[in-house]
């Protein structure tokens, strides 16, 4: 069962509210499983997931096997492993190799950028039960990380089309 939390079953967010997660609803772009690669650091990567995962870790060997991952739902299982040691700054970078990577995911697929703008100012919500980091979590109470990295990207391609 999805959960898809609403301004009546809590009031933090709007009722236009725009939630995305699952890959048969709309939106669905904006997940980071989304089927939209990026050329990061010199390589191709299949999805953002697929990058994010990655570098987590400083083993360059397990970091390919990450981009090779079939899915994105491969590469995350990768990318939870605990039996490699995170790279020992991974809390504080994550949010800014978040942000470059899905900044690059919505600058290489114009038609991604567009969908973006078209949100206007709506609050975007990553409407995952279980991450209350980058999601808004099981009761909504989460952190919406993500959300927040899409609603600033926006900003920053409005930002430049304005000034193109």
């Amino acid at each position: 069962m999805e959960l898809r939390l609403t301004n009546a079953e809590n009031s933090m967010f709007p009722e236009d509210a725009i939630y995305f997660y699952s890959q048969t609803e709309a939106f669905s772009e904006f997940s980071n499983f989304a089927p939209f690669g990026v050329e990061l650091d010199g390589l191709w990567w299949p999805t953002v997931e697929h990058y994010f995962q990655a570098q987590k870790f400083e083993d360059a060997g397990y970091r390919e096997q990450i981009r090779r991952a079939r899915r994105p739902k491969d590469a995350k299982a990768l990318g939870m492993t605990r039996s490699l040691a995170l790279r020992s700054d991974w809390e504080e970078v994550k949010e800014g190799i978040m942000h470059r990577a899905v900044l690059t995911k919505f600058r290489t697929h114009p038609v991604l950028a567009q969908l973006l703008m078209s949100t206007g100012d709506r609050l975007l919500v990553e409407n995952a039960p279980m991450d209350a980091y980058w999601g808004c979590g099981p009761d909504g109470s989460g952190q919406n990380k993500l959300g927040k990295i899409l609603m600033a990207i926006r900003s920053e391609l409005r930002l430049n089309s304005s000034s193109n």
